[in-house]
């Protein structure tokens, strides 16, 4: 038989249930709890693991990025480094067109390494603003600096030229006042006679005498010196010691004078434009060759004749001899580059002062040459004297005042002496 129940077990029941499912609420709650924090910490580790990942994969592209620029750049400097090579293979022999080629590419490679720079700049600016605007003002001005050195060397550059002008101007001048002063004795002449002088008569073959060539001697002599002249003074505008130079020339030689040391350097022009003189007597031609050559030059201007005749016998004499006379090295000290030997190479005539004069002088010389075998080719030569011999009246004579000493003793010879059959001409020497 079923009992009845207790009344205070009925009023527990409802509170027991209460209590279950509160606590079953709160312990819910903290599993909630515990696995929103661990999703959480889930999430926050992933994105930082995400992040990271990104980060790096970023690091490799900008390396990358760098890399390639890097290359660029290095592909650029080897582009000039080319263009620079063909620009010295295209100077000798002389070409122009490969000359201006590799000068457009080498415009063009520095123009797209300065494009590099900026973009450099400009992205390191972006991602560092404030640190880099310093080094970019120190790029700027450096890039001044070197713009300031580059305009001082140009203003070195013209100030040279400009001298190097004002010396021209004052050659010039010299070649007016000596043509001038020819121009008057001539008019002076025409008054007083009536008509020129034998001497100026026009030469012809049957007419010819060492008188003649004597005439003509004294010319060349006067050429040969004025050049001498105008060279020693682009030498000094060069800032060549031309003691120095001298003393190669003619060493151990003690000058009473130190004018005197442009003996030293007509010795050696003389030596460098008579050399090979006695060959013309193996050649078999006749005195009207060599008369008809004189004559046919005698009236031209002689770079005017070169560039005329650029294959004729006269102009090959030029280029050779210029290359022989004018050494490189003194070439480019006298003018910074080697481009008037670069066309005399290439048989073509440069348009300066400088070779204009030494044609001339050149021009003397051979119509000398021309003029002594026009008398009989197998029985003219030219001659010198060694260093050391005892000084002769016969076949010599002094250029500077003889020394006290009864037996002078010859330094080097400055102006070579000629044999025309019985004829001899005295030789010109420097007397110790």
């Amino acid at each position: 038989m079923e009992q009845p129940l207790n009344q205070s077990a009925l009023a527990l029941a409802p509170n027991k249930s209460r209590l279950a499912r509160t606590f079953a609420k709160v312990l819910h709650a903290r599993a909630a709890t515990r696995a929103a924090a661990t999703l959480d910490k889930t999430r926050k580790t992933k994105s930082t693991e995400k992040t990271k990942h990104d980060i790096d994969h970023e690091k490799i592209r900008n390396q990358a990025a760098m890399d390639a620029f890097i290359a660029k750049v290095f592909a650029t400097i080897s582009s000039v480094k080319a263009a620079y090579a063909q620009l010295q293979y295209a100077q000798s022999p002389y070409d122009p067109d490969g000359i201006q080629s590799a000068d457009q590419i080498m415009v063009s490679e520095l123009k797209t390494l300065s494009e590099f720079k900026q973009l450099f700049i400009k992205k390191h600016l972006d991602n560092n603003e404030k640190a880099h605007e310093t080094t970019q003002l120190q790029a700027e001005i450096q890039e001044q600096k070197n713009l300031l050195q580059m305009y001082e060397i140009t203003t070195k550059t013209l100030d040279s030229q400009k001298k190097l002008k004002d010396s021209e101007i004052i050659f010039l001048k010299e070649k007016l006042e000596e043509a001038n002063k020819e121009n008057k004795l001539i008019e002076r002449r025409l008054n007083s006679s009536g008509q020129f002088s034998p001497q100026d008569q026009k030469l012809s073959l049957s007419s010819l005498s060492p008188k003649s060539f004597v005439l003509f001697l004294q010319q060349m002599r006067k050429s040969v010196a004025s050049f001498v002249k105008f060279m020693m003074s682009e030498m000094e505008e060069a800032n060549w010691d031309l003691n120095a130079a001298a003393s190669s020339i003619q060493p151990d030689v003690i000058y009473r004078d130190t004018s005197h040391i442009c003996y030293a350097f007509e010795s050696f022009v003389y030596q460098v434009m008579f050399d090979g003189f006695n060959n013309e007597s193996n050649v078999a031609s006749s005195s009207e060759y060599f008369f008809d050559k004189f004559m046919e030059l005698k009236s031209i201007k002689a770079s005017e004749y070169v560039k005329w005749k650029p294959n004729s016998t006269f102009a090959r004499f030029c280029y050779s001899k210029y290359l022989r006379l004018v050494h490189p090295i003194m070439e480019f000290a006298l003018f910074g580059n080697l481009n008037q030997r670069n066309l005399v190479g290439a048989e073509k005539t440069p348009e300066t002062t400088f070779f204009s004069s030494f044609a001339e002088m050149a021009k003397r010389v051979y119509l000398l040459h021309c003029l002594a075998f026009a008398f009989d080719p197998s029985k003219a030569s030219a001659f010198q004297v060694r260093n050391g011999s005892r000084f002769s009246e016969v076949y010599m004579e002094s250029v500077n005042e003889e020394p006290v000493k009864s037996s002078p003793e010859v330094s080097f010879t400055v102006v070579p002496g000629f044999k025309m059959g019985k004829t001899v001409i005295q030789c010109q020497v420097y007397l110790t």
